[in-house]
């Protein structure tokens, strides 16, 4: 389905970008020269060095490849924590040919076409030779000219296409819209994408991901699970017993109930790491507020005391005990 974008450019459109001038009369001769005018083959490989193609077709190839590098680099600087999937569907948006046929238009570009007569009409009203005809225009000025007069023109035209993208994927991602603060910077910094839209910052600011060195520090549930997966293979029964202190040794008393054992509902629960086991009798809380509990377990494989360990939730609790298990079954881990 063709998304229609609707860019705000102010009132009357002032904020729209005047065509740059392409200088050198060849290269803006080519750039407007579709291969319908010299109606040249089109299965040969390669032109003769003293014959080359003078349509716009290489210039188109140019442009596309750098509108895109220029639209990448603009979603960057606008968005800066854009993921690259809705990146990549925005700019899809943004580069179709919907889109660069409208901007052609605009620039009245087609018009400027020498095309074969007899396909003159016809040509002119297509969408992808519009569409053609703007991408060889940007080739052409890269060649003239270079990468930064073509991202400077390229920035401040495509920005409020960009903002209209954004708008149609945070609505198709169930996100509320933009405040209108993001439209009045947008306006009035057309050319610097990243300063218009550091007024968001505030409203979009979360607490930053947690580094690798402090990844590495944070409480894990890999062992139980690790551990599960062991024992498993195996059929074996499995007993995590809790109590309400550990004896002089740093073991686990052994009073308590065992909180359970082959088949029972926790057992269960524990080989698919689940973490919303219900209470029983015999599960104890220890030296802790009723916010921060302390939970002691041992866990028995076969009757045979495997490891023991304690935390603030039976699952670190677990966990802890597994990490000694599966040293005791030779699974080195850290």
């Amino acid at each position: 389905m063709t998304v229609t974008l609707k860019p705000d450019f102010g009132q009357d459109g002032s904020l729209f970008p005047p065509l740059p001038e392409i200088r050198s009369a060849a290269v803006r001769q080519q750039v407007f020269t579709h291969r319908s005018f010299y109606a040249r083959p089109t299965h040969v490989f390669e032109d003769h060095p003293s014959d080359l193609s003078p349509d716009n077709e290489k210039y188109e190839h140019l442009g596309d490849t750098v509108l895109g590098l220029v639209i990448t680099s603009l979603l960057i600087d606008m968005f800066p924590g854009l993921r690259v999937g809705p990146s990549t569907k925005i700019r899809a948006m943004i580069v179709g040919n919907p889109t660069l046929a409208e901007i052609s238009v605009k620039y009245r570009l087609p018009d400027r076409l020498r095309l074969h007569p007899a396909q003159a009409i016809t040509l002119r009203a297509s969408t992808s030779i519009r569409a053609d005809v703007f991408e060889a225009f940007i080739g052409g000025l890269y060649i003239e000219q270079g990468l930064e007069v073509v991202k400077r023109w390229i920035n401040a035209l495509f920005a409020p296409y960009a903002l209209a993208a954004y708008n149609i994927a945070r609505r198709d991602h169930g996100l509320p819209p933009l405040p209108p603060s993001f439209h009045r910077a947008l306006c009035a910094n057309p050319g610097l994408p990243s300063a218009a839209f550091a007024v968001a910052a505030a409203a979009t600011t979360r607490a930053p991901h947690p580094e690798p060195d402090q990844l590495m520090n944070m409480p894990t549930i890999g062992h139980l699970a690790l551990f599960n997966q062991h024992l498993q293979k195996t059929n074996t029964k499995v007993e995590w017993i809790y109590s309400d202190s550990e004896d002089e040794d740093g073991d686990v008393n052994m009073e308590a109930k065992p909180a359970s054992g082959k088949g029972d509902k926790e057992s269960k629960a524990n080989a698919k790491g689940d973490t919303d086991v219900q209470m029983r009798p015999g599960d104890v809380l220890l030296k802790g507020t009723k916010a921060t509990p302390v939970w002691y377990v041992k866990v028995l494989v076969n009757g045979e005391p495997y490891g023991r360990g304690r935390g603030n939730t039976k699952k670190a609790a677990r966990n802890e005990a597994a990490k000694e298990g599966l040293n005791k079954l030779g699974i080195v881990v850290w």
